[in-house]
């Protein structure tokens, strides 16, 4: 018991505090203002995503996710989930902005080794050991991509899917 709590107490002064580094920088954003309904600016994103191979996972008129598998180890999987949500500006409901998000999550390669035994009672007692294996990919890290160079490209190629005069009627 009193080991567990020496191990409990060691533990907390380990522990990272992610939320310090959280600066809610105006200069590091996740959205960006178009100028096109909600419907119009989710349709870009949505195209934008299929255009780059992304798979859609869910599409309603103002949410749009979407995954895309990379491999770029032997053993190493990599997984990224785009989130974009689109939420009206301004009265007219001509403007909308594109809140987006990109979470990267990597697995490796894990091997399960499994062993039994075979016990034959007919000639004695007799044990042969039988050797398998199985692999299973195993999450070893999650984060979401930081804003920067990677949703400003995600954003022009948005910007380009955009009709003409999208928010005019």
């Amino acid at each position: 018991m009193l080991l567990g709590l020496l191990a409990a107490c060691g533990h907390s002064r380990n522990t990272v505090t992610v939320y310090q580094n959280e600066g809610f920088e105006a200069t590091e954003t996740f959205s960006r203002l178009f100028d096109a309904d909600v419907d119009a600016t989710c349709e870009a994103a949505r195209r934008a995503l299929l255009s780059q191979g992304y798979l859609m996972t869910t599409v309603r008129r103002d949410y749009v996710s979407a995954s895309k598998n990379f491999q770029p180890e032997g053993e190493v999987h990599v997984q990224i989930v785009f989130n974009v949500v689109c939420a009206p500006e301004g009265g007219a409901g001509r403007v909308a902005t594109a809140y987006v998000n990109a979470i990267q999550d990597r697995y490796a390669l894990k091997k399960n080794p499994n062993s039994a035994s075979v016990g034959v009672a007919a000639i004695g007692s007799l044990s042969i050991p039988l050797a398998a294996s199985s692999d299973s990919l195993v999450k070893v890290g999650s984060e979401t991509i930081p804003a920067g160079p990677f949703y400003d490209r995600f954003f022009a190629l948005m910007q380009r899917q955009l009709p003409e005069k999208a928010g005019q009627e």
